[in-house]
This record gives structure tokens, C-alpha cells and sequence, in this order.
């Protein structure tokens, strides 16, 4: 909290000028001793002091006389106020300039927009000129302060309403000006009220202005005939900022949850008839608390261009829509709203909102805002976020396994279309969280465990859901894809032993634990059959990802040769993310080679376990998306694609691990530089890149693994097993 000081005005003008004047006399003083000493022809220094002093007292001079203006400035404008006490009365001034600046702004500002939201037509211009200013918690504090939680609460209120007259009048030049105006003072009023309702920001307005808001946005309110709830009018503050300030998870708790609760109170009666299967099959029979836009029909004229949505043919934005906007700012504003079970609830929010309001969101098909929120809460490296994915995904896999069944065909068949279609826009949030967790599915594959309460047949269905979208389905490989890139990285390098083990980053136990023939050294037979276990390994989750989406664009029409099609394009776009041998020269004992894509930041996880690895290397390919290879653009099917993959994941891993140690490259057309390095992958030509691949097989033998690796990833027993299917020819 700032401190203030108390003067005395009349005492303070009269120190500021004495201040001034004594600066001045100094000066004089300092010059005169000069030429004196000078003249006399005496050592001038006592006067360079005495020069010194009088700037000093100048500097303090001037910083007086702009805190006497500010005085001034403040007690002309009412901003604060005096104190009497038995010495007489003192004026409160903060101590800093910046402080006193900000609560005359601040308050100012405060007022121009209670006078905006009275109605007068000059505040907004005056409003606009301290929009700079909300980064300034001593301006943010007053600001607030003078608005409270009312002000705060009517100044959309008052906006939508005059917006909505201007349009009933035909005004076309008042609904441009208000509109763009109206824009400003929203975005304003947003990033003040993230900074001020965090209490992590110096800003911070105390619990009690959180209580206040959730007061108002109770209440009913006001302007000219309007009547509307506070939160409808709040509603349109929210999405209006631009991420850099966001709304802290302090706010979800109090205002956010009592938003979803309020929305449920108001509409359960008329949501009730939707919760039999009958109403559910009708998304109009649940509609949302529009917010106050949608409720006066003045469409996006209030809401930021980025934040305008996609057109709708129904109405504008709800109440909790665009509470989903402020909420996805940040996970743990995400998480606040979504990881909570209100009392006497027996769902929490985040089921409540795929279940039982579900059908509010598609009323108004926009997804983009709930999408958005899911993806944020769900594919962090916390445990929150881990909670969220697996609840996420056990909740859509129960509400979709009814959508599937098994064509004449043996193929995958969609035999429940509406349910289908209920959920499909989920499909792109579901396989982000999946991927940010696809650790989780290879133990789901691998070891039969249960990812919270998820089963490897609940994923299977909810990757049926989830791979029916492009993006999904490529941000899924992708995951996949450094998923196992990671798996081979942790394979120890040729020549490991209890010596040199500490210096690579690995310990004596490791040594043992990878020396199958325990003659004391990890050599050319130990790797490869480390290499054999992590490449099956591997294959499994990726044959699951492929299939399952194969099945899913054969049960939407598609033939199996028009689905591998489809396929190979977006397969093909996660090459080029491999580890780049060129970096190293061949022979190098190198261990953690991760490549372009993770880069020094991981190299602290060598030899760390193999699955804090790969779930750190999914998330980051997750969140970046993958990279393009030309090269592999024309590749003939999917399967062709991800055999491609693990191709070039095993020559590199053979690359990077020794296996090729001893073998002389010179004169090779896929290498480049003097001593040779090979190229990276992206720079290779088709014929430089199948030669290197024949050069591995030729002396690495890798001609097995390969095939180890193709042969799991074809098998798709476990995708008839879980998906109650009967693939023709075993899926090949």
C-alpha cells in the first residue's frame, strides 16, 4: 500500500519557494567565491563544492515545486482531501510523484467513465486519453476506487444500451463512434480489472472488491428501459483483453464459479426437459444467459475484432462464453474454474460442462471460446492438468462409445450420427490433451495400467472422437513422434562402461542394467537389443493412433484407399523434427542427441528416466506443432509415412549411439563439410536420403529393426480388440 504524508499547503509553498530561491542564492554565491579565489590567484575548489551543493539543492528544488503543482492540481480536482489533527490540518499527498500522479489520473479517469456511463456523450474521449495508464497500479487503484464494483458494472451496461438506441434510431455515424469508443473503454476496464483483482499485482483491490463484483453481477440493473443482471453486463468486459493481463485464478474462484453457478440456478428448470435423451437431441433446448450483446442483438459492435468469433445465425455471445474467453488467459485460471465440485453439486464443473450444459454450447455453435479454455487446462506438464486430460477423456469416450459400432464390412461404422456429430467439435481439445499425455497411452498399450480412470478401450474410443479432426490427428503424430525419438535417445551409446559411465550421464547401475551379455561393457549386441525393445515399444501407440484414425474416415464415407490419402500429407508434415546427425561428427559417444527441435534445454535430462523425458519432449511438440519435410510430401500412403519415420529415427539413433562408429563416410553424397558430417535430413535430396538409408542398412544392419518396427506397426489386433471391430486382412 502506498504511504501518504501530510502537509500543510501553506508551509509547503512557502518551503518550495525558499528551496528555490535558496538553489538560486547559491548559485550566485558559488559563481562570485570563483572569481574571487580566481582572481586572487587561490585554489578555486572551495567554490566547485559550494557549485555542487547548490545543484543538489536545485534538483530538490525543482522535485518540490512539481510535487506544489501536484498539490495544487489535486486539491483544485478534489482528489484528496484534508486531515485535521490537534497540530492542524495537513492534505494527504503520496510520497512518490508517480504515486500522486497516478491517483490524480486514476481518479479522473474514474469519473469520466461514471460520466460516460450517466450518459454524457464527451466522457468516452476523455476516458480514451488514460487508456495508456493501466499498467500503473497506483492509477489502476484509484481508478477502480472511484468506479467500485457499481461503476465497474454499468459502464457496459450503459454502452450496450445507448449502442442498441442508436441502432433503433438508424444512426449510423453514433453506432460507428460509439462503437469504436465503447471498444476502447472495455479493453481499458479489462486489463484493469485482471491487474486488479490478482492479488499477485501491486494493483490488487483486496477480496472484498471480488465480493463486490459478484454482488452486482447478481443484482439488476438499469439503463433508461433496459433492464439487465449485472453479470450480463460484466460478460462484456471480459474477453475484451488482449492475454498479456490475465485474469488471475483468484478471480475464477470467487467471480468465475459464482458465474457458472448463477447461469445453473437461472436455467435449470428450463434445461431440465433436455436432459432426457429426447431433449438432448435438440441443441435449441438449451439456451445459455446471452450477455448483454446478445440479449440487446447489437452483435460484435462491443467486442474486439479478435475476439469476434465466427458468424452466427442465432445470436451473440453467452454469459459463460465469455467467461471461457478470460479464463483461457492462463492455466491457472483454467484451472480454477474447471478443477472444482461446487457444494451440494455431484459433477464438477468440468463435467457439468460437457454433460449437462453441453447443449448451451452448441446452441450458439461457437466453440472456439470452451476449445480454447479446454486446451489450456489440459495440456500442461502439472498435475491438474493430468487430472483435467484423463477426466476429459473418460467423460467424451462414455458420452461417444455409443456413436460406434462395426460395419457389414468389419470396418469401424458410425451407427449414431446425431451423437457423432453432438461431440465432434470436441475432437480437436481431445487430441491435444491426449498428445500432451501421450506417455500415457503407450502404458495405457503397454503395461495395461489405467490413465486415472481411463482404460486403453475408453482411449481407443476417445481417439476415434479425437483423429475424425486434422489437427488433431497431427498434433497426436506428432506427440508420437517425439515420443519416440525421445524412447531412442535414452539408449545408452556403444563403448558405456563403469569408467567413462558419470562422464556420458549415466551411473555404474546403468552400465549393468544395459550390459545384456555382461562382459562389463555395453556394446554393438547390447545396443541393438535395446534398440529392438524401445522400437516394438514404440510402434504399438503409433499403429493405434494411424488405425483408429483410418477407421474413423472409412466410417465417414471414405474407402480405405481414399483414408490412406487422406492420411499421408499430414503424416508426411512430422518429418523433418528428427535429431540432426550432421551436428555431430560420426564416431562421437553422444547420449541425449534430441536435435534442432529440444536443444539445450534438455540436455539436463540426460539420463534422466525415460518417461520424464518423453512426456517433456510430447508436450513441447504439442504446443509447437510440427515441421514440414518436402521431401516426403509424395509418399504413397500413411503407413508408408510412418514406416518412413521410424526409418529415419533408427538410423539416426544407430547414428548418434556408435553403432556406426568405426564406418568410413568419405565420399558419401549425404555428407558434407571436411572432417564429413552427414547432412541434416531436411537438406538431403531423395537420392542423398535413400543412399544414406542403404549405407545404414548396409553397415549397421539395420535391415532388422526396420522390419520389427513395420511389423508392429501393422498390427492392428489390438484396435479390433478394443473397438469391437474385425479389420479386413488384419488392417494391412
Amino acid at each position: 500500500m502506498t504511504e501518504f504524508t501530510g502537509v500543510k499547503q501553506a508551509e509547503f509553498d512557502t518551503m518550495a519557494s525558499k528551496h528555490t530561491e535558496a538553489a538560486r542564492r547559491l548559485e550566485e554565491l558559488a559563481q562570485t567565491l570563483h572569481t574571487e579565489l580566481q582572481s586572487a590567484g587561490l585554489d578555486p575548489s572551495p567554490a566547485a563544492r559550494l557549485r555542487q551543493l547548490a545543484g543538489r539543492i536545485t534538483t530538490q528544488a525543482e522535485d518540490l515545486r512539481r510535487r506544489q503543482k501536484l498539490v495544487h492540481e489535486l486539491q483544485r480536482q478534489k482528489v484528496t482531501f484534508g486531515r485535521s489533527t490537534p497540530a492542524g490540518s495537513f492534505l494527504e499527498m503520496p510520497d512518490g510523484l508517480e504515486a500522486a500522479k497516478g491517483l490524480l489520473d486514476g481518479t479522473l479517469a474514474g469519473r469520466a467513465a461514471l460520466n460516460a456511463t450517466d450518459g454524457d456523450a464527451k466522457a468516452l474521449a476523455e476516458l480514451e486519453k488514460y487508456a495508456s495508464r493501466t499498467g500503473d497500479a497506483e492509477f489502476v487503484k484509484a481508478f477502480l476506487g472511484t468506479l467500485g464494483a457499481g461503476g465497474v458494472t454499468r459502464l457496459p451496461g450503459s454502452l450496450a444500451a445507448r449502442l442498441r438506441d442508436a441502432m433503433n434510431h438508424g444512426d449510423s455515424d453514433r453506432v460507428a463512434q460509439l462503437s469504436l469508443q465503447g471498444k476502447a473503454a472495455l479493453r481499458m476496464l479489462s486489463t484493469a480489472l485482471a491487474n486488479g483483482t490478482d492479488p499477485k499485482n501491486p494493483a490488487y483491490m483486496g477480496a472484498g472488491f471480488l465480493k463486490d463484483l459478484v454482488k452486482e453481477g447478481r443484482a439488476e440493473h438499469k439503463a433508461g428501459d433496459t433492464k439487465y443482471s449485472g453479470y450480463q453486463a460484466q460478460a462484456l468486459i471480459w474477453p475484451a483483453h488482449d492475454g498479456k493481463t490475465p485474469f488471475s485464478k483468484e478471480f475464477m474462484e470467487v467471480v468465475g464459479r459464482d458465474v457458472i453457478g448463477y447461469e445453473h440456478e437461472q436455467r435449470k428448470d428450463a434445461w431440465a426437459a433436455s436432459q432426457d435423451l429426447l431433449g438432448r437431441t435438440f441443441a435449441g433446448a438449451q439456451i445459455p444467459i446471452f450477455d448483454l450483446a446478445g440479449a440487446l442483438g447489437i452483435g460484435t459492435a462491443l467486442r474486439p475484432e479478435t475476439q469476434a468469433g465466427r458468424p452466427r445465425a442465432k445470436a451473440g455471445s453467452s454469459v459463460v462464453d465469455d467467461l471461457f474467453h478470460a479464463a483461457k488467459s492462463s492455466r491457472e485460471a483454467s484451472h480454477a474454474l474447471l478443477d472444482h465440485t461446487p457444494a451440494g453439486w455431484k459433477e464438477s464443473v468440468l463435467d457439468y460442462l460437457l454433460t449437462t450444459r453441453w447443449g448451451a454450447s452448441r446452441y450458439l455453435d461457437d466453440y472456439a471460446p470452451f476449445n480454447d479454455m479446454l486446451v489450456t487446462a489440459t495440456t500442461g506438464r502439472d498435475e491438474t492438468s493430468r487430472k483435467l486430460a484423463a477426466e476429459m477423456t473418460k467423460i467424451i469416450a462414455d458420452e461417444v462409445r455409443g456413436a460406434f459400432g462395426k460395419a457389414d464390412s468389419g470396418n469401424l461404422e458410425i451407427k449414431d450420427r446425431d451423437t457423432f456429430d453432438r461431440f465432434a467439435s470436441l475432437s480437436y481439445p481431445l487430441g491435444r490433451a491426449i498428445a500432451a499425455n501421450v506417455d500415457e497411452l503407450s502404458r495405457l498399450l503397454l503395461n495395461h495400467a489405467t490413465f486415472d480412470k481411463v482404460t486403453a478401450e475408453d482411449m481407443s474410443y476417445a481417439l476415434a472422437l479425437a483423429t475424425s479432426d486434422d489437427a488433431a490427428f497431427e498434433a497426436l503424430v506428432g506427440a508420437q513422434t517425439e515420443h519416440m525419438r525421445a524412447a531412442l535417445a535414452t539408449v545408452p551409446p556403444v563403448g558405456l562402461n563403469a569408467s567413462n559411465a558419470e562422464r556420458l550421464g549415466f551411473t555404474k547401475s546403468d552400465v549393468k542394467a544395459y550390459d545384456f551379455d555382461q562382459d562389463g561393457r555395453v556394446d554393438t549386441a547390447d545396443i541393438k537389443q535395446f534398440l529392438t525393445d524401445r522400437t516394438v515399444a514404440e510402434a504399438r501407440p503409433f499403429s493405434h493412433i494411424v488405425e483408429i484414425r483410418r477407421q474413423v474416415l472409412i466410417a465417414q464415407g471414405l474407402d480405405d484407399k481414399k483414408a490412406d490419402e487422406a492420411l499421408k500429407t499430414m503424416v508426411g508434415n512430422a518429418i523433418g523434427l528428427l535429431p540432426v546427425p550432421g551436428a555431430r561428427q560420426v564416431g562421437d559417444l553422444a547420449t541425449g542427441a534430441f536435435g534442432k527441435l529440444i536443444s539445450a534445454q534438455y540436455d539436463k535430462l540426460t539420463g534422466a528416466a525415460y518417461d520424464e523425458i518423453a512426456s517433456q519432449v510430447a508436450q513441447q511438440m504439442s504446443e509447437n506443432g510440427p515441421g514440414l519435410d518436402e521431401t516426403h510430401r509424395t509418399l504413397a500412403d500413411n503407413r508408408l509415412a510412418v514406416e518412413r519415420l521410424g526409418e529415419q529415427m533408427i538410423a539416426t539413433a544407430m547414428l548418434n549411439k556408435g553403432l556406426l562408429e568405426d564406418v568410413n563416410i568419405r565420399d558419401q553424397i549425404f555428407t558434407t563439410g571436411s572432417p564429413p558430417a552427414i547432412k541434416p535430413f531436411a537438406e538431403m535430396s531423395p537420392q542423398e536420403y535413400s543412399q544414406f538409408l542403404e549405407w545404414v542398412r548396409r553397415k549397421g544392419a539395420s535391415s532388422d529393426l526396420i522390419d520389427r518396427f513395420n511389423s508392429t506397426f501393422r498390427r492392428t489386433s489390438e484396435v479390433d480388440d478394443y473397438l469391437d471391430l474385425q479389420i479386413p486382412g488384419g488392417g494391412k
